[in-house]
């Protein structure tokens, strides 16, 4: 892919607001992430990630209990038994919009290598269970009905099938230790790959996933320029796709702060906690609503104040939020998820504005406090109960020609010095859970210099 040196330029400036694209990785120095499709991602904020497959039979964890909890033998004969005759894309994807999400990742294949389309390319798929189809093009086409984006996460590591030389569960975690190839192990992943391409091409180009969100990649088999040539490939098959990345080894740990024009990736994925504030580099929180993330009977699930404060907390440091619920073994989102969502999707239904289309900032996000902005908005997500009066930094010459709670339309009082904004706050707040104030400016807010509390 060529690009005029200017046109590099613009795309590796990074102004407040606006994130630097990374894309193919030193190996690709010319593939940069698509920007349209990454502003595009970084606008809908919230989206829903599904682990999902036969190992729900059980109530155990995908993949990982293979071998450990449950025998190899027995778990690579769940699919035998399994019939999701309950399964309806439309409640999937209207459980997503009900929740205000505006996107759906879902585990095509999983670590465990069983694949929930009918694929070309395996016997081990939906085909082979007793529902006897797969269910990613429903899914995929009950999305684009919905007005949902598509999206598919999929497995770098696949520890049923011989060509993939790893092998899980090992002691002391050996599988993840970086160890020389042999010419027999280099042959096998070759195979392997192959097998991953033509699989990756089938969603690519039959089921449209806008976004292929790889797992898997600190396994020794891959390398870096295995990521780099895998993300070079899906790009040539469709240039506007966006990939994480997982699908080089440039991820560190669980928080994922690394960031390096090194490796390939569109994204960071930081796991099961909030990213650290990060405006240069786009990045997506993955957290389960429970505990475990496929369906466990009886998970403890997050409470409402939870789930809203753990989205807040992520757009308020400009990252996206993906969601996950498991689907039980018959198909259906349980209803205690449900209700949750549904919660969270009330909420956003009168905040939406200070969320959607916003980016993080100017004020760093704090324990009481985040904030998003857009256009001449800045969005205060008040997430405890400050005092009667809240005082903000706000220097410059910036004038905030008003404010107003977003839940009642009630205007706040406001008076300002040439150092900071005070705001008079009513003894109670018009939601109990996370009130928001709009400030509108004189100016776009993405003009103002981050502020720290």
């Amino acid at each position: 892919m060529k690009k005029s040196i200017s046109a590099l330029l613009l795309l590796f400036i990074a102004c407040y607001g606006h994130a630097q694209f990374s894309g193919g990785g030193e190996l690709n120095p010319g593939l940069l992430t698509n920007p349209e499709a990454l502003r595009e991602f970084q606008d809908m904020r919230f989206g829903m990630f599904i682990h999902w497959g036969p190992v729900t039979l059980t109530g155990e964890e995908i993949s990982w209990s293979r071998g450990r909890e449950i025998p190899k033998e027995e778990y690579d004969k769940l699919y035998l038994d399994f019939n999701p005759e309950l399964f309806n894309a439309s409640d999937w994807v209207g459980a997503a919009k009900a929740a205000g999400m505006q996107y759906i990742i879902i585990t095509s294949r999983h670590h465990d290598g069983f694949s929930l389309w009918d694929s070309e390319y395996t016997d081990y798929d939906m085909a082979a269970t007793p529902y006897g189809k797969g269910i990613l093009k429903e899914l995929a086409k009950e999305c684009q009905k919905q007005g949902i984006k598509f999206g598919t996460y999929y497995s770098i590591c696949d520890w049923y099938r011989d060509d993939y030389p790893v092998d899980y569960p090992a002691p002391d975690y050996s599988f993840r230790e970086a160890r020389k190839m042999d010419s027999a192990t280099q042959v096998q992943m070759e195979h392997y790959i192959n097998f991953m391409k033509n699989q990756l091409r089938e969603l690519i180009e039959d089921y449209k996933t806008f976004l292929i969100w790889f797992d898997g990649e600190w396994e020794w088999a891959w390398t870096h320029e295995m990521g780099t040539d895998m993300y070079a490939y899906l790009r040539g098959l469709n240039d506007n796709i966006l990939i994480n990345n997982r699908v080089d080894k440039g991820r560190k740990d669980m928080e994922d702060k690394s960031r390096s024009a090194t490796f390939a990736g569109d994204f960071a994925t930081p796991e099961q906690e909030v990213g650290a504030f990060d405006n240069t580099y786009a990045w997506e929180t993955c957290m389960t609503i429970g505990e475990q993330w496929a369906w466990k009977p009886n998970d403890k699930l997050k409470s409402k104040k939870e789930c809203i404060h753990t989205l807040l907390q992520t757009i308020g440091g400009d990252g996206n939020l993906l969601f996950n619920v498991g689907p039980m073994p018959d198909g259906r989102i349980e209803d205690r998820q449900l209700v949750i969502l549904k919660e969270m999707g009330q909420w956003l239904s009168i905040n939406g504005e200070a969320v959607y289309g916003t980016r993080g900032g100017p004020y760093l996000p704090g324990k009481k406090m985040v904030s998003t902005h857009k256009e001449n908005k800045i969005y205060l997500h008040l997430l405890g109960k400050p005092e009667k009066k809240l005082v903000l930094p706000l220097h410059g010459g910036i004038i905030v020609e008003s404010a107003r709670f977003l839940q009642d339309d009630k205007a706040l009082k406001v008076s300002q010095d040439t150092e900071t904004l005070t705001l008079n706050l009513p003894g109670k707040l018009p939601d109990d859970v996370a009130t928001v104030i709009e400030l509108t400016l004189d100016r776009p807010a993405s003009e103002i210099e981050l502020i720290k509390l």
